[in-house]
C-alpha cells in the first residue's frame, strides 16, 4: 500500500516528466564534470579542471532551473485541476496552458484527475499539437525569445487565469 508521501512524489514527477528527466541528465553530466575536474586538478593540469569545474557548475545551475520549472508545472497542474473541478471541462481553461509540452502534460494529468483526460486529449490533438511537439511554440518561433523576460515570468510564475 502506498504511502501519502509516495503518491504525493509519484505525482509531482508525473506532472513535468521533462523536467525530471532533464534534471536527472544534467545531474549526471555535472558529476561527470565534477569527475574529469578532479583527474585533471590531480595531474596538474588547472586549465582544463577549471574548465571541467566551471561545466559542473553550469549543469548544476540547469538542475536548478528544470526543477524551478517542475515547480511551476505543479503549481499550475493544482490551479487547472481545482479549476477543471470547479467549472467542468471548458475548452478556455487549457488554451492558456497549450503552448508547450509541460504545461500539456500538467494539464492532462490535472484532466485526468478529475474525469476529462479524453475531452483534453482531444482538445490538444484538434489544436494540432502530438507528442513531437516538446518545445514551446515561442521558442519554435523564435529561439532568442528564450532569453525575454516574458518568457521566463511565464515559464517560472505561472499567473492566475480568470474564468470571464
Amino acid at each position: 500500500m502506498r504511502t501519502r508521501f509516495t503518491k504525493a512524489i509519484s505525482r509531482y514527477v508525473r506532472v513535468a516528466p521533462f523536467p525530471h528527466m532533464t534534471t536527472l541528465s544534467m545531474a549526471g553530466l555535472s558529476l561527470l564534470c565534477g569527475a574529469e575536474a578532479g583527474l585533471a586538478s590531480e595531474s596538474g593540469n588547472k586549465i582544463i579542471a577549471l574548465i571541467f569545474w566551471t561545466l559542473s557548475a553550469l549543469f548544476a545551475w540547469g538542475i536548478l532551473l528544470c526543477q524551478a520549472d517542475a515547480l511551476s508545472r505543479f503549481r499550475e497542474f493544482k490551479r487547472v485541476r481545482a479549476t477543471l473541478r470547479r467549472y467542468g471541462f471548458k475548452p478556455r481553461i487549457l488554451h492558456p496552458v497549450s503552448s508547450s509540452r509541460c504545461q500539456r502534460d500538467a494539464a492532462l494529468l490535472a484532466a485526468c484527475e478529475t474525469g476529462f483526460r479524453a475531452q483534453a486529449h482531444r482538445y490538444f490533438r484538434e489544436m494540432g499539437y502530438r507528442w513531437y511537439h516538446i518545445l514551446p511554440d515561442r521558442i519554435v518561433a523564435n529561439p532568442l525569445y528564450f532569453f525575454h523576460p516574458s518568457f521566463l515570468r511565464s515559464t517560472f510564475l505561472p499567473r492566475r487565469t480568470s474564468m470571464e
